[in-house]
């Protein structure tokens, strides 16, 4: 590719990242570079020099909705706060948990919402629509924000699967959904371990022997009428069979990092799930979601969320400090949330119920402003007395860091165009 049509691009591009194919079009056009360039070719530019840009996202999913109170958002001057006290971070004026002395010296690269509601209190129900932006239908399956990701910046040529969820599948968690199979998630469910599966005990010339017996095998029931489901094996099967051929096999492996580095981010589960996610985005990978939890602390709240908050802490701080070092923080968002917060009021068991009205999430990287707390919620936690952040507005705020079109359209099952996220904004101040 010749330097006048990346300056091109670049300019097309602009300062949002974002350009319909219509005006990709128009624009090289009026440069005279369309007519240089075959179909084909004029999608690998759009999809290689537009689309990624090298973009990559990591969800840590805080399974069961964590106590606002507990995490980013202490109360420790009202009732409503228990027992758990605030301490400083590295950035004057800004307090959160005790439970989180790790990431509070992390928070320069933060940005805290504390201003997030939703109307959804259920687990499954709460769950998808974090994960999607809309709310279950019997009608559609709407993809989640890893598959869609994917789907709009990952890169089908890469070996490895684009995206990839580490620990146990949550409650109302979704998949590819209309966007198809080949968008559903490779599921990990322990990061200390390469995946299941992926070893060629045969060898690979006779691996492939078997790959091409069963293409023939499954002609007959394609011929009959089933060419759809074959099609989509055929799908899952080139694209595990391409992983497992591949020496990118190799970012799974834990044990090639240096001894430091793995006692930094900790033996737990989700410590080694922090390294194998920043292993895997170097590697290629889009998206990268992990499942820490259970935080459903309807009872012993206090004792349950510290303990929980001791396993993260500082995984989550190292994730963001090895981002930054290695010069991947700018270029990868890392997004920290569960389904919803907890009750203001302490129950009879010591806990704290389910609450959507008023919690908090927090971002780093991927371009987002740190060192800052968005939002505010009233003395005693129950209501947001500042700058209010819906679930899609969230949503819009993920699609503008990683320069996606929020309001892309993609055909469902059911033959109707759905957006990407429906109504909503950005949340300018985080990156501001």
């Amino acid at each position: 590719m010749n330097f006048p049509l990346v300056r091109h691009l670049d300019v097309l591009v602009g300062r949002r990242g974002v350009v319909s194919r219509r005006q990709w079009l128009r624009g090289l056009t009026a440069a005279g570079i369309a007519g240089n360039l075959s179909w084909s070719d004029l999608l690998t530019v759009q999809a290689g020099d537009l689309r990624k840009r090298g973009r990559a996202c990591i969800l840590l999913w805080m399974k069961g909705g964590p106590s606002q109170f507990e995490t980013f958002s202490p109360k420790p001057d009202h009732a409503n706060g228990g027992e758990t006290k605030a301490i400083s971070t590295s950035v004057p004026g800004i307090q959160i948990a005790e439970n989180l002395p790790g990431v509070a010296q992390a928070m320069e690269d933060l940005c805290v919402i504390r201003s997030m509601n939703s109307k959804e209190g259920s687990h499954p129900r709460a769950s998808y629509l974090m994960h999607t932006g809309y709310v279950p239908t019997a009608s559609v399956k709407y993809p989640s924000i890893g598959s869609f990701v994917t789907h709009q910046i990952g890169d089908p040529a890469e070996d490895l699967p684009g995206f990839v969820r580490i620990g146990n599948r949550s409650q109302g968690s979704s998949g590819g959904g209309f966007l198809g199979v080949q968008y559903d998630p490779f599921v990990m469910s322990n990061p200390g371990r390469p995946p299941e599966n992926t070893g060629l005990s045969t060898g690979e010339k006779r691996y492939r022997r078997r790959l091409r017996l069963l293409d023939r095998l499954e002609e007959d029931y394609a011929d009959a009428g089933g060419k759809g489901r074959v099609d989509d094996h055929h799908s899952l099967y080139d694209k595990s069979s391409r992983m497992v051929l591949s020496p990118s096999m190799n970012a799974f492996d834990l044990e090639r990092e240096p001894d430091k580095v793995r006692e930094a981010y900790g033996d737990s589960s989700f410590g080694q799930g922090c390294l194998l996610a920043r292993r895997l985005i170097e590697s290629g990978v889009t998206f990268v979601e992990i499942s820490h939890g259970n935080w459903d602390t309807h009872q012993d709240n206090f004792n349950r969320s510290r303990d929980l908050c001791q396993q993260m802490d500082q995984p989550f701080a190292q994730l963001i400090g090895d981002l930054k070092q290695r010069g991947m923080l700018e270029r990868t968002l890392v997004i920290w949330m569960g389904e919803f917060g907890r009750t203001p009021r302490v129950n009879a068991r010591g806990g704290r119920d389910h609450y959507p009205r008023a919690f908090n999430m927090a971002l780093a990287g991927g371009g987002v402003n740190g060192g800052q707390v968005i939002g505010e919620t009233d003395s005693g936690g129950q209501e947001v007395a500042d700058r209010p952040v819906g679930v899609t507005d969230l949503l819009h705020t993920v699609c503008h860091s990683l320069k996606i079109d929020p309001e892309h359209e993609n055909m469902s099952s059911i033959g109707r165009p759905i957006k990407i996220v429906d109504d909503g904004e950005v949340v300018d101040e985080v990156f501001s």
